[in-house]
């Protein structure tokens, strides 16, 4: 059965606190149209600037999810995006006036209060399902942190956390579409270690931290002079002890620690952009890794996706750049200069082509009885192209130079031969940050894929 996309009835508003900013700040979630997604706007600053929920945007990750678009940050995001996921919302523009998303209790039941009292509203656009078609990993092995994507025909979740704690123990929570997103996941409330807060204050960090909206874990016996003095630091009542944590609340679950990691995992997934079929399988999960493969998943649909796009060469078009001006973008000559046209390119992608001929002098060792591109040029080439677009991106592109750092994921699919015209298309995999550059590539000859691979390079300046 299909299933449609869906947003809010009407605005809705609620204001709290920043977790780490102390910043108190109002947010409205908004009515957005089809495939719309989301995204955040910050209405306190000039020209009241978006921020798109994408995983390239995703700039920190050590103690919240923190987005960045055009120099605009956005910390904490993952608890309102999780609410939005477990209400099956696809698309909303939530405004906020403030740098940081209110922490409230810890959880995301007050965001999904907000958005039940907003209403929900069936558009006329079916949901945009990405399917997960094989084994899709990110691993910390130094930190024993493994999360797995494995193909399914629905969405689910499945979280082990185990932090060598006395208190917390062994924790398993699981998420499929049967479950009670609100009364089963929504509710959990984050958790922090008492031994990590004084740290986290020095670090000018948790200002709009309260003992109220986490769970205080005493992993270590302390005095009651401790405990009062850090219920001070907070300007809260003295409180004591309770079977491993502080006796100011009570557990809404026996597994709440791993339920809310679970909350975590499904706003910081939410930054692929789009709903997901596969069942993931997460051991001790955090924000880096929850990110790390969402970004992996999301690499994985722009490829798929540049793949149904086979661009085209018509000879009969003028060049974006013809060989004479790649010459002044480009100091490689004779015998390496591997490309002849630039056709088309943007802030994101580039295509380019180079004419095989039987004239080019690797063909004399490779091989004479059976002429065939080196791979090796192949991959050079289309770095030449990307090196192209990563140079249209800084001012005096005569003075900088692209260097490898890395090649992988390097498939060839078909022997190129003299004769064969092959057209290069790369697309950024992430933006240009720091003069890294990560780029998905593909060569074509006609219709078919001739090799792909994933290339990085730093842009530097050439010593003069």
């Amino acid at each position: 059965m299909s299933q449609m996309q869906k947003t809010i009835h009407k605005s809705v508003s609620l204001k709290g606190k920043g977790l780490h900013t102390g910043y108190e700040v109002n947010i409205t979630f908004c009515p957005a149209p089809e495939n719309h997604g989301y995204k955040f706007q910050r209405i306190d600053l000039e020209g009241k600037p978006i921020i798109e929920a994408n995983a390239d945007n995703v700039v920190e990750t050590s103690r919240g999810t923190v987005l960045e678009e055009n120099g605009v940050r956005l910390h904490t995001v993952e608890h309102m995006l999780a609410s939005l996921v477990g209400m099956e919302i696809d698309n909303v523009l939530i405004e906020m006036d403030g740098p940081e998303a209110p922490i409230l209790d810890g959880s995301a039941i007050q965001y999904v209060d907000a958005i039940k009292s907003a209403g929900i509203k069936e558009q006329t656009v079916e949901r945009n399902f990405y399917v997960i078609k094989e084994r899709t990993v990110f691993r910390d092995e130094e930190n024993n942190i493994e999360l797995v994507a494995y193909p399914d025909d629905q969405f689910s979740v499945d979280v082990m956390v185990d932090y060598n704690s006395k208190v917390l123990g062994h924790q398993y929570a699981s998420y499929h579409p049967s479950h009670d997103f609100e009364k089963e996941i929504a509710s959990s409330r984050t958790f922090v270690f008492f031994h990590e807060l004084e740290i986290l204050l020095k670090n000018n960090l948790i200002k709009g931290g309260d003992l109220q909206n986490a769970i205080v874990i005493m992993e270590n016996e302390v005095g009651q002079d401790e405990l009062d003095r850090m219920a001070d630091l907070f300007n809260k009542p003295h409180v004591k002890v309770k079977e491993g944590i502080l006796n100011n609340i009570d557990l809404r679950f026996s597994n709440e620690p791993a339920r809310h990691k679970l909350l975590d995992i499904l706003g910081d997934l939410s930054l692929i952009g789009q709903p997901i079929k596969g069942k993931i399988v997460a051991s001790r999960p955090g924000h880096y890794a929850n990110t790390q493969l969402a970004k992996i998943i999301k690499s994985n649909i722009r490829k798929e996706l540049s793949r149904i796009a086979i661009p085209q060469y018509n000879p009969n078009e003028k060049p974006l750049y013809d060989i004479n001006q790649i010459k002044g973008l480009l100091p490689h000559r004779y015998p390496f200069l591997l490309i002849d046209k630039i056709l088309e390119m943007n802030e994101k992608v580039v295509t380019g082509i180079k004419n095989v001929t039987m004239n080019e002098n690797f063909f004399q060792g490779h091989f004479p009885s059976e002429p065939i591109m080196p791979g090796v040029l192949q991959i050079e080439a289309m770095a030449q192209i990307g090196g192209i677009l990563a140079l249209s991106q800084v001012e005096d592109p005569e003075n900088f130079q692209t260097l490898f750092l890395k090649i992988d994921k390097v498939k060839f699919k078909r022997k190129v031969i003299p004769g064969d015209t092959i057209i290069f298309r790369l697309e950024l995999l992430s933006p240009i940050r720091r003069g890294l550059v990560n780029m998905f590539g593909q060569a074509f000859v006609g219709d078919s894929l001739a090799m792909e691979g994933e290339l990085m390079a730093q842009v530097s300046r050439i010593k003069q």
